[in-house]
């Protein structure tokens, strides 16, 4: 692709970019929503489960910081910002919904109410809006600590990952319009 500035596009390209960006954000959101509903979650939270869970964060992580080093290089920036978005969210929302399953599973007196996979959806994504409208609240301590956990994140994604997303699309950007200025790097990897 060429260093063109995505303001500076044919309408029709940027309708394009955008669409393709849409497309490959709702087919990781679906691929995500799928993969939470038919893994196999009915295993009881202890030592195995709660290394799933880590091994879910550094996936996270790993994930994050992939999405971030793929919008730096990327010919439009901000268009894939939005689609990393797309992946980044919904897979940490997933990722607590998945641990709040599993520990009710584990101990139906984790939560105030029973869960299904969409009540532990529902429950991790009114958290992280934090709108909690009190109809299912954590009663163990295990709960409220996985609860906390995910609060704290919710801040640190909403947060410091806005920020890191943001200095990510202006350093791409940066990138981008320096290789369009010197006509010697617009070949040359960074």
């Amino acid at each position: 692709m060429t260093a063109d500035a995505y303001q500076d596009l044919p309408r029709r390209t940027r309708r394009r970019i955008i669409l393709w960006s849409v497309l490959r954000g709702l087919l990781n959101v679906t691929l995500l929503v799928v993969l939470y509903y038919v893994l196999p979650l009915d295993e009881r939270f202890g030592a195995n489960a709660a290394v799933r869970v880590l091994i879910g964060l550094v996936v996270f992580v790993c994930l994050t910081v992939w999405q971030v080093k793929s919008i730096v290089g990327s010919p439009y920036p901000a268009v894939k910002a939005f689609e990393a978005l797309g992946m980044i969210v919904p897979f940490y929302l997933l990722l607590f919904a998945s641990t709040y399953f599993v520990m009710e599973r584990t101990s139906a007196a984790s939560f105030t109410q029973s869960m299904t996979r969409t009540d532990a959806l529902y429950f991790a994504v009114t958290v992280f809006a934090t709108v909690g409208f009190g109809d299912i609240a954590p009663r163990s301590e295990a709960a409220r600590i996985a609860l906390i956990f995910q609060m704290l994140g919710d801040l640190a994604l909403v947060g410091a990952g806005a920020r890191i997303l943001l200095m990510a699309v202006q350093h791409g950007r940066q990138r981008r319009s320096d290789a369009a200025g010197d006509p010697g790097s617009a070949g040359s990897p960074q």
